[in-house]
C-alpha cells in the first residue's frame, strides 16, 4: 500500500488509486461504523476520505508512519469534523442578534440632525484654543498627552481646555432644552 500511495503521490496513478480505493474504502467504512457512524454516514465519510487521500497523495511521508495509519488518521479526523458540524447548533432566524436593525422613524432622524446641528454651533462658538483641543480629542480620537505633545502644551492646559470647553457646551445645550 505504501508503494501504491507513493506512485499515486509521483504521478497520479488513476491505477494505483483505484487499488487504494477497493482496498481501503470498505475498511474506513467499517472504521467509521465502528466509531459510531450510521451506514450511510459512514460511506459518505469514506467517500471524503478516499477524495482526501488521493488530493493530499502528496503529504504522505512513509517514514513517519505507514499508508495504513495515515489513512485512518484521514478516517479519524473526518469523523470527529463531521461530529463537531453535526453538534453546532442551528442558526435561530428569530435570534435578536441576526435581525436586521429596524431603520429609524424619520421623527427620530430629525431630532439627532437637530441635536447634532446644536452641538455643532455650540461647539462652533467655543475660544479657538478650546475647540482645537476638543476637535483632536472628541474627532480625532488622541489621547490628552498626543494634544499636549502636538499643540506644545503642558498636559495641564489641555486638560483644562478640555474641561472648559464640555462645561460650555454641555451649558449650551441645557440651555436650548429649557
Amino acid at each position: 500500500m505504501d508503494a501504491l500511495l507513493a506512485r499515486l503521490a509521483e504521478t497520479g496513478d488513476r491505477t494505483a488509486f483505484a487499488e487504494l480505493f477497493a482496498y481501503f474504502a470498505p475498511r474506513v467504512k467499517g472504521f467509521l461504523m465502528k466509531g459510531g457512524a450510521s451506514a450511510d454516514e459512514a460511506d459518505d465519510l469514506a467517500q471524503e476520505v478516499m477524495v482526501k487521500i488521493f488530493k493530499k497523495a502528496n503529504l504522505y511521508d512513509s517514514s513517519k508512519a505507514s499508508a495504513a495509519t495515515w489513512v485512518f488518521a484521514i478516517a479519524r479526523n473526518a469523523r470527529i469534523d463531521a461530529i463537531r458540524r453535526a453538534n453546532k447548533p442551528d442558526l435561530d432566524p428569530d435570534e435578536p442578534m441576526l435581525l436586521p436593525e429596524e431603520a429609524p422613524r424619520a421623527d427620530v432622524v430629525c431630532e439627532l440632525k437637530q441635536r447634532d446641528a446644536r452641538i455643532r454651533d455650540a461647539v462652533a462658538r467655543l475660544p479657538d484654543e478650546q475647540r482645537e483641543a476638543m476637535m483632536m480629542h472628541f474627532y480625532g480620537d488622541e489621547p490628552h498627552s498626543a494634544i499636549a505633545e502636538r499643540l506644545g502644551l503642558p498636559l495641564g492646559t489641555v486638560k483644562s481646555r478640555l474641561r472648559l470647553a464640555i462645561e460650555k457646551v454641555r451649558k449650551e445645550l441645557d440651555l436650548d432644552d429649557e
